[in-house]
């Protein structure tokens, strides 16, 4: 069986390579891929490869750089410069205070921030002075179609014309309910004409809030001429910007409802990864159960060591009890009950008398008539020229019974 195994391995491999190939082309023509991933390496209709790739466009003279660090924590950014803008896009934007002060902190020194979000917490909102309707975000937690068109509009001023922008994939949008004036300028609408785009002022440092992040999407981006929409948002930042990040420490955070899942999500998340995994395991298993035969040969059953003194013993008692020679035999017998007693009960055996027998009795804790007729029969054996097997028998269960009880 043995010879067969990579044999059979290569062909469950094959097979394998053979159903992902044909599996991964049907579900390609199938259906589209609605994952909603929002990470700009990813090419799929709800990632965001095209908005990040377009950023070397839209800033030609910044170098454009990825965070996954919490504000204040950056790699690529400094609290202490001016004329860099940090950019985050995720479905839910959890900050907490600290993390909040550090941005606004950020702004205030002379840079931008442009939060792009379907929802954002109240430690945020309390910050920002405005109330947030996120009532759609019901269907992207439970409904995974949410499949209604999505309509844009940017304000005039400062854009021309009051320009506005659709396609028909998932909408899942958010606005503002309530801003302060006094704070806020609004930049940009949903399709009921509700504000979903602002403007907020921190010292010497611009903050942007939009909560149409499905409009940045791939899918968005590529339809008819809607990346337009795209070169406005952030043609309202400063030209003269040096160093442009973009931020994916919010799809990484842990309270991010998006986010609940361990390192084995990943694999499950694409289904090359999935079905690969799978095929892995299964070859390992068939492994397994063809390795468990045993190879070694069986190990010998040991016997426990024979008592060879003990059979000595009952030899010669046979030899004894054979030749009829039963007075000696009850001689030896006495002898050995005696030197039992010296050995381990330090009494003397010069005197087997009525001392002896209170004393044994004492130590043994048996019964004094069973020890006074194993003594009165020793001491009789002498006077006896001839002892019967009865005699021997009985003998021979008085001792027998003494030890068991001692």
């Amino acid at each position: 069986m043995k010879k067969f195994l990579p044999y059979i391995l290569i062909g469950l491999a094959i097979i394998a390579v053979v159903f992902l190939f044909f599996r991964g082309k049907s579900d390609k023509e199938r259906s589209l891929n609605e994952r909603i991933s929002f990470r700009k390496k990813d090419k799929i209709p709800y990632g965001m490869k095209a908005a990040f790739d377009g950023l070397h466009s839209v800033f030609p003279r910044a170098v454009i750089s990825t965070n996954r660090q919490m504000p204040g924590y950056w790699d690529s950014l400094s609290e202490y410069k001016r004329d860099q803008a940090l950019i985050i896009v995720v479905p839910d934007f959890r900050p907490d205070d600290y993390e909040m002060k550090n941005l606004i902190r950020f702004i205030e020194n002379g840079n931008n921030v442009f939060i792009s979000a379907m929802n954002i917490n109240d430690e945020a909102s309390k910050i920002l002075a405005c109330d947030i309707n996120s009532s759609s975000m019901l269907f992207y937690y439970y409904d995974t179609d949410a499949a209604d068109t999505l309509t844009v509009f940017l304000n005039n001023p400062p854009f021309a014309n009051k320009p506005s922008y659709t396609y028909p994939g998932k909408r899942l949008d958010s606005y503002f309910s309530k801003t302060d004036s006094t704070l806020t300028t609004i930049l940009g609408y949903d399709n009921m004409m509700r504000p979903n785009f602002i403007h907020l002022k921190a010292g010497a440092g611009n903050l942007f809030v939009h909560l149409a992040p499905m409009s940045l999407t791939n899918y968005f981006l590529l339809h008819k001429n809607n990346f337009a929409y795209y070169e406005n948002l952030f043609s309202l930042m400063p030209s003269r910007i040096t160093q442009v990040v973009w931020d994916e420490y919010y799809l990484a955070k842990r309270d991010n409802p998006q986010k609940k899942s361990n390192w084995l999500s990943v694999f499950f998340r694409y289904p090359a990864l999935k079905w690969a995994l799978i095929t892995a395991l299964l070859t390992l298993i068939v492994f397994i159960l063809m390795e468990m035969r045993r190879k070694q040969r069986p190990i010998p059953v040991i016997n426990k060591p024979k008592n060879d003194s003990l059979d000595f013993v009952k030899t010669i008692g046979r030899l004894y009890h054979d030749k009829g020679d039963h007075k000696n035999l009850s001689k030896k017998m006495a002898a050995y009950f005696l030197e039992h007693v010296r050995s381990r009960y330090k009494l003397p055996t010069n005197h087997l008398n009525d001392e002896f027998i209170k004393q044994l009795t004492f130590k043994t804790a048996i019964d004094e008539n069973e020890i006074r007729k194993i003594v009165d029969f020793i001491n009789e054996i002498d006077a006896h020229d001839f002892i019967n097997d009865h005699q021997l028998t009985v003998f021979h269960k008085q001792l027998e019974s003494f030890y068991k009880q001692a």
